[in-house]
This record gives C-alpha cells, sequence and structure tokens, in this order.
C-alpha cells in the first residue's frame, strides 16, 4: 500500500506541530515547513519519516520552490498564521500587512494550486486553519478577525464549487477557539477563556476530518458562541467582542 504524503505549513510549533507528530503515528511521511529551521529539525527528529522544508509562505521563490519540489500530496494543512492587537488606529501598518500576506495571500495562493494539483488528480484533502474568529467582528483585533473570514468564506465557497465538479477532493475548514499556543504570546493577548491543548485541537481535527466534516469546531461553547454569533444583530455581536478583547489584552 502507498505510503499516504501529508504537508504541514507552521509546522514549528503548536497546532501544526502536533499534527505533525499525530499523523506520524498514523503512518504519513511528512513535509514539514515553517520559518524555523531549528523547531522544525526537532519535530522532524521526533517523527519516523518527515523532511524539514524550511520557508516563508510570504515569499514567491519558496512556494515556487516547495511546489517543485512536492506538487502531490494526500493532505494538505494550511496551517501557517499569526496575530495582531491593538486599536487600528495605532497598530503597526507594517505588522499588520504582514500578517494579511500570511493569513490572507499565502493561504490563498498555496489553496489554489495544491488545489489544482489535486482535483486534477481526483484525490486528496485540504484542511485550512481558520478560527471562531472568522465568524465575529473583533474590535482590537480587527485586523486578524478579518484575515481568518477571508480564510472561512474562500473555503465555503469553494467547497460548493467542488461539489458542482462532483470533485472527489474534500477541503475541511477548522475553527478552533483560544488554544494554548505562541499564538497568544505573539499577539500580545491572555485568553479570557480557558484555552484548548493543541493536542486535543489536533487529535480532534484529524477525527473529523476522517468523518469528512466540514466545519471542524473543537469545542462545544465555541460551538455555540458560533450559533449565538448568527443569531444575535452584528453590532450586538461587536460590542460583546470588544469586551473580550479588552479583559485579554495584557497591555489595558
Amino acid at each position: 500500500m502507498k505510503q499516504k504524503i501529508a504537508l504541514i505549513t507552521g509546522a514549528s510549533s503548536g497546532i501544526g506541530k502536533e499534527f505533525a507528530l499525530q499523523l506520524d503515528q498514523e503512518g504519513y511521511r511528512l513535509i514539514l515547513c515553517s520559518r524555523r529551521k531549528e523547531l522544525l529539525e526537532e519535530v522532524a527528529s521526533k517523527c519516523h519519516d518527515a523532511v524539514i522544508f524550511p520557508m516563508d509562505v510570504t515569499n514567491k521563490e519558496d512556494i515556487d520552490a516547495l511546489l517543485k519540489e512536492y506538487p502531490e500530496v494526500d493532505l494538505f494543512i494550511n496551517n501557517a498564521g499569526f496575530g495582531v492587537h491593538g486599536s487600528f488606529l495605532d497598530t503597526s501598518l507594517e505588522k499588520e500587512t504582514a500578517m494579511l500576506e500570511t493569513n490572507i495571500i499565502a493561504v490563498h495562493i498555496l489553496m489554489k494550486e495544491y488545489l489544482k494539483i489535486m482535483v486534477k488528480r481526483d484525490q486528496g484533502t485540504i484542511l485550512n486553519v481558520s478560527s471562531i474568529a472568522s465568524f465575529f467582528p473583533g474590535p482590537y483585533m480587527a485586523s486578524y478577525y478579518a484575515s481568518k473570514a477571508y480564510v472561512t468564506r474562500l473555503t465555503e465557497a469553494v467547497r460548493e464549487e467542488l461539489k458542482k465538479r462532483h470533485s472527489s477532493v474534500q477541503i475541511s475548514l477548522l475553527c478552533p477557539g483560544p488554544v494554548n499556543t505562541n499564538f497568544s504570546k505573539e499577539a500580545g493577548v491572555s485568553f479570557a477563556l480557558k484555552g484548548d491543548s493543541p493536542q486535543y485541537v489536533a487529535k480532534y481535527a484529524l477525527k473529523m476530518l476522517k468523518k469528512g466534516k466540514f466545519y471542524i469546531i473543537p469545542n462545544a461553547k465555541i460551538r455555540l458562541a458560533r450559533i449565538g454569533a448568527k443569531l444575535a444583530p452584528t453590532r450586538l455581536v461587536s460590542k460583546i467582542a470588544m469586551q473580550i478583547q479588552k479583559k485579554k489584552f495584557n497591555s489595558m
């Protein structure tokens, strides 16, 4: 039986690292991507069959090299991303645009390129990592919430296009709530709610992926929050989100 191949971006830590460790236990050959070579090597050393591909997902030359080296994979986990917090008027434009290039442009390009290959083969799975934030307006993390909304809406739309094609390619969307990773440290926030472990999120996501689920939301409270966001007026949801964000910030 042919060994399956999984490619993971943002694989050096957090959820991406846990995806790697758990897929390794399932017998996948792994392609691990991240900017941090040393951390990738550490993850790869814990796996049976893993290669590292140090890269910046916002660098076109790096993306071209990745696609040339590894054009065909069975599972692509589109996981790289980070957040920026603060008032929209005060946040660094340079940091925000770097985030948008990572969370939107890179996700878009990699999804499109691997999807084209998978559709041609009529096989493969893509898991786009979004966030529960994608269903809310997010005062004080406005650009991050908006970037994840892009990922969610894009994935929802492409799913319908694949259905119309009667394609066998599966696309799914992971929307976790708070997760205990380096994300909060890098974004400069502390979560108001208790975060899930990256181990749990990755395990739950892979379980739901095997069942063919599209929306993958690992926490029951977070699933309820999504329902509430759909039912409540947008202005009210925005005010509630703003109050939650204020409680998060270490600097506020």
